[in-house]
């Protein structure tokens, strides 16, 4: 079938009615208007149909056997691997069902008997939101595999530059003067930290274009707790804080996850503990807790790092986790490592959160499901 505008795209239009003169009805209207129709009788016809080869825009009658309209919007709604699809709702009932509706999520509604003018209108017009919002799409798209690209292609030279300063400081290419030396290690530094930002970007992009798999195995948290806070200690010691582990005696701290990505939050986590604390103290408590409401009752591995900071202010607290938030401290990062733990976290059917009070520090909080004793 051709289309009537310029686009060669015909978009398609999937009707859902029990009734087959409705569904002649409707049909007979829009294809003369070169849309794509394909008709079902039931709702669950509608769903296989739009698993298949997701439509354009869905047409559907809210009073159907077994599965109503509402249903059938509220599953595409919920299923959140499905592109944006408008849904048109057709319905002879009175107002509350245009609010039941619309909660369920549909876009828009007409009432029977259709007029032919106002299907059309309403076709149209959601038919633009469609393409508009498809065109958004593509555009983001586009631009996170361009930033991905960028940032990949940026890591080979910083890498270079890197040790070819590292070389000059160790007096491979002959003693530098001291002044010169302060400056190469300024540079180097920077780069580092440049450095450390790109990855950190690229492992954002990884994670929300869905390119990154885990690789999960048993892993004790509390040796992995252990280790990076070994490795960061000195920095701890530098600024004379008190770095202290808790752990509960005689609990089991396994976890089923990604030992790298797991590593990567508890080192972020701690690492920006000690960033932003000028004295006192970083401590890291880990705890299991169990939720009975669940059926098995679901045991939780916690993880808290709490500091002595100057704590987050509450409408700060909404905001650090998401992209490119930093604090309003002033060593404040890009603002990913944080929305990349979260990220993390959520992939390990985990949370990440944070409680703090101005002035008195800041407790993040990890937890992860417990592995159970018979998993390997």
């Amino acid at each position: 079938m051709t289309n009537l505008e310029t686009d060669s795209k015909s978009d398609r239009i999937l009707v859902v009615d029990d009734l087959p003169d409705n569904l002649e009805l409707v049909e007979a209207i829009l294809e003369g208007s070169g849309y794509e129709i394909i008709c079902v009788q039931s709702g669950e016809a509608a769903l296989e149909a739009i698993y298949s080869f997701p439509p354009d825009l869905v047409l559907l009658d809210v009073m159907m056997p077994k599965m109503d309209g509402y249903e059938v919007t509220r599953r595409i709604r919920e299923d959140k691997s499905l592109p944006y699809i408008p849904i048109l709702l057709t319905t002879a009932h009175n107002q509350p069902s245009v609010v039941r509706g619309l909660d369920a999520g549909a876009d828009d509604f007409i009432r029977k008997p259709v007029e032919i003018d106002e299907l059309m209108a309403r076709v149209r017009s959601l038919l633009r939101l469609k393409n508009s919002i498809d065109e958004q799409v593509e555009i983001l798209r586009q631009r996170d595999d361009f930033v991905a690209r960028l940032t990949h292609d940026l890591r080979t030279p910083l890498v270079a530059a890197n040790r070819v300063l590292q070389f000059c400081l160790e007096g491979a290419f002959g003693e530098a003067p001291s002044d010169m030396k302060t400056a190469i290690a300024n540079i180097l530094e920077n780069n580092k930290n440049l450095l450390q930002m790109t990855n950190t970007l690229l492992e954002v992009y990884r994670h929300e274009a869905g390119h990154k798999s885990l690789t999960p195995a048993a892993i004790d948290l509390q040796a992995l707790v252990e280790n990076v806070a070994s490795e960061l200690k000195p920095l701890s010691s530098e600024k004379g804080l008190d770095l202290r582990l808790n752990f509960d005696a005689d609990a089991s701290f396994r976890v089923i996850g990604d030992r790298l990505e797991l590593r990567r939050i508890v080192t972020n986590l701690l690492s920006n503990a000690i960033k932003f604390t000028d004295q006192g103290f970083v401590a890291i408590r880990l705890s299991t807790t169990t939720d009975e409401t669940l059926s098995p009752p679901q045991r939780w591995v916690q993880m808290e790092v709490q500091d002595s900071g100057p704590g987050i202010a509450p409408e700060d607290q909404t905001q650090i986790f998401e992209w490119f938030r930093p604090g309003k401290h002033r060593r404040s990062g890009s603002g990913l490592g944080l929305h990349l733990s979260r990220r993390i976290a959520e992939m390990h059917s985990g949370t990440l959160n944070v409680k703090s009070q101005l002035g008195t520090g800041s407790c993040f909080v990890l937890s992860l499901p417990a592995a159970e004793m018979n998993e390997r």
